[in-house]
């Protein structure tokens, strides 16, 4: 594949994350809470990406070394499962619009660490887009044409969420040496479940599931909302700078308004409609190719292959 297809697939990924707000909205009215709706999603999610491995490829799901499982402790638990427990502890005490803005701090701090950890180079056009983005993101929450007030622990737990977002990019990038992004998903899916089921109290959990309606949405959301966009954000990963992979899938808010737009009838406001343009806007220039550099390198400054390739 060409490097722009990899951008293209780190970008679906995005759009079927936005999605998620159709299933939530589902499965609240089930009578769920977030913590139980986000347990639902990575265990089904595990579950069915498991099934389907064990089938097509079942070498998949063995693992080369003991103390690999770092990697998905790292991808499930240090990312899915803090970020989660911090996003909705920040939109508790500060509201969803500012909770948002903070969480996608996210491609800041993946750009951060790629230059630490993977010597990522912070190039100009990487910045700009960095900037759009975070522009963007603040319109589309309504931040820009309100005040800003937060609480010091409301902006940690807000920041938490972006770090914990961020994770999954740099985790991802060091398991990719060694597994598939099949691998890497699957895993990453059992931590997370793992990680939030004592919050999400699971005698309720258990009661919940004998309704056939919680079953159907919550197999919708580990399918479409949760395995295919992991599994395309993390093969995309593998011949895309991480921060540039992070500014690519902030294509995620630009469907959720959309979807409120048309689905919710939600208003479509003049702030939202140039967080949307910001947004795209750096898409576009985080996708461009570098005006110099070698082709098609990963962020190790190496051609990355499935492993056993």
């Amino acid at each position: 594949m060409k490097k722009h297809q990899y951008h293209l697939i780190i970008a679906c990924a995005g759009a079927l994350w936005g999605m998620i707000s159709i299933f939530f909205k589902f499965l609240s009215a089930e009578g769920l809470d977030k913590i139980q709706v986000v347990v639902l999603r990575f265990g089904f999610a595990a579950v069915l990406l498991c099934l389907w491995l064990a089938v097509r490829n079942p070498q998949a799901l063995h693992l080369r070394r003991p103390w690999h499982l770092l990697y998905f402790i790292g991808t499930g638990i240090a990312s899915q499962a803090f970020f989660n427990l911090c996003y909705y502890a920040a939109i508790e005490r500060a509201g969803v619009a500012v909770a948002a803005l903070l969480l996608y701090t996210a491609p800041a701090f993946v750009i951060l660490f790629s230059r630490l950890l993977f010597g990522e180079k912070v190039t100009k056009g990487k910045a700009i887009a960095l900037i759009l983005t975070m522009a963007g993101c603040a319109c589309m929450t309504g931040i820009c044409s309100g005040g800003f007030s937060i609480s010091p622990l409301a902006l940690v737990y807000g920041l938490g969420s972006g770090i914990g977002y961020a994770l999954y990019s740099i985790f991802g990038k060091f398991a990719l040496r060694d597994y598939s992004p099949e691998t890497v998903t699957v895993y990453s899916f059992i931590f997370a479940a793992l990680g939030m089921l004592p919050l999400a109290h699971p005698t309720g959990l258990l009661t919940a599931l004998a309704k056939p309606a919680v079953l159907l949405g919550s197999t919708g959301l580990a399918l479409i909302c949760t395995v295919l966009p992991y599994l395309l954000y993390t093969a995309g990963l593998t011949h895309t700078d991480a921060g540039q992979a992070s500014i690519l899938a902030t294509v995620e808010p630009v469907v959720a308004a959309l979807i409120g737009f048309f689905a919710f009838r939600e208003a479509a406001t003049l702030d939202k409609l140039a967080g949307i343009l910001l947004i795209l806007t750096a898409i576009i220039l985080a996708g461009l190719p570098p005006r110099t550099g070698h082709p098609s390198t990963g962020a190790m400054g190496h051609k990355y292959q499935k492993p056993g390739n």
